[in-house]
C-alpha cells in the first residue's frame, strides 16, 4: 500500500526545512573571503564556489524537471559566475524560483516516479530529499574549509 510522504510532514514545511537548510548555505557562502571562494580547497576537494555551481545546478533545474515533467541532463556551471557576489545574487533567484515551482506541486506529486536528469528514477519525494541532503553534504565541506581558514561558521541550526 502506498502512503503519500504528507502523512509525515506537510509540503509547507517541507519546503520551509529546504528553504532553512539553503539560507544557512547562503550564510557560509557569505562567511568566505571572497578570494578562498573561489581557491580554497583541502586534499583535492572542489573550491566551494565549484561546490555551490553544483548546488545550484540542481536545485531549480530538477524541481523545475519535476514541475513540467520534462527530463533535462544534468548541466553544471553553464553560467561563468566571477565574483562572490554573483553567488549570491544568483542563490537569492533559486530561492524565489524553488518557491514558484513548489506552489505547482500536488500531492500527489510526491508519489510519482520522475528520472531526474535523465539519471535517477525514484519517487519525486527522495529526488527533493536529495536535494536537501546533497547540499547539507556539501555545506559541511564549506564549514571544513571556513574552519581550516580560521573563520567560525554560521551555527548549523541556525535555519
Amino acid at each position: 500500500m502506498k502512503t503519500l510522504a504528507a502523512q509525515v510532514i506537510t509540503p509547507e514545511d517541507l519546503l520551509k526545512h529546504w528553504q532553512g537548510h539553503r539560507a544557512l548555505t547562503r550564510r557560509v557562502i557569505e562567511f568566505f573571503p571572497e578570494k578562498d571562494f573561489f581557491e580554497f580547497s583541502i586534499g583535492g576537494m572542489r573550491t566551494f564556489a565549484k561546490l555551490t555551481d553544483e548546488l545550484l545546478a540542481i536545485a531549480v533545474p530538477g524541481l523545475k524537471g519535476i514541475v513540467t515533467k520534462q527530463v533535462e541532463p544534468f548541466n553544471e556551471g553553464g553560467e561563468k559566475l566571477v565574483f562572490k557576489a554573483q553567488y549570491l545574487e544568483k542563490w537569492d533567484q533559486a530561492t524565489d524560483e524553488i518557491n514558484k515551482y513548489w506552489e505547482k506541486l500536488s500531492i500527489e506529486d510526491f508519489n510519482e516516479n520522475f528520472n531526474l536528469f535523465g539519471q535517477y528514477e525514484f519517487p519525486v519525494i527522495q529526488n527533493i530529499l536529495y536535494f536537501i541532503d546533497n547540499e547539507v553534504h556539501h555545506r559541511g565541506q564549506g564549514y571544513v574549509y571556513l574552519r581550516a581558514l580560521n573563520i567560525e561558521p554560521p551555527f548549523f541550526w541556525e535555519r
